[in-house]
């Protein structure tokens, strides 16, 4: 049943309904935020992103193949409008009035997490790419190789370099006293 519903949407939004969009759309907006988030690591970045997908979706709607579930074709724009702006002039330029060293104020926890977030924006964009959307998103492998478009022993091996790469990295140091 939900089958057939989604494809009337769909139909009825390649036809030019908006609302039967936003209705396709709307489900996938917060996983698509934390997608673009996870990518990103900026709020304002991640909602342009996600806002341009939704708008490359509605233009390239047509190209939309019968039967193809919205989420990993819509997570799929997302993350290529993430790897668009990451590529950017201008997201490099921007990023650059952040800069700043952290007081010393600052709880361990918080800069934990800041180099988990640096350490996984060293890794290459289809590392990360797998690693947000199975861990971040809890999508299962095979989601993660429709949204990616490659096979799951592909999507598998990504994630699992991407782990042994962040480990060195993250391993937490001893206390002793």
């Amino acid at each position: 049943m939900a089958d057939v519903a989604a494809a009337e949407l769909v139909d009825q939004a390649k036809a030019g309904d908006r609302s039967a969009f936003d209705a396709l759309v709307g489900p996938v907006i917060d996983p698509a935020f934390r997608l673009a988030f996870g990518m990103l690591h900026d709020r304002e970045a991640a909602e342009d992103a996600v806002q341009e997908a939704a708008f490359r979706a509605w233009r390239s709607l047509g190209n939309l193949r019968p039967g193809t579930e919205m989420r990993p074709w819509f997570l799929a724009i997302v993350a290529n409008q993430c790897r668009s702006t990451l590529r950017g002039r201008w997201h490099k330029v921007l990023k650059l009035s952040g800069l700043g060293t952290p007081s010393q104020s600052v709880e361990d926890p918080v800069v934990r997490g800041a180099d988990l977030r640096r350490a996984i924006r060293r890794l290459k964009h289809d590392q990360r790419l797998a690693l947000v959307l199975h861990f971040y998103l809890d999508l299962s492998l095979e989601e993660v190789a429709a949204i990616t478009r490659a096979p799951i022993g592909t999507v598998k091996s990504r994630i699992h370099r991407a782990v042994v790469r962040l480990r060195p990295q993250l391993e937490v140091e001893e206390v002793f006293g």
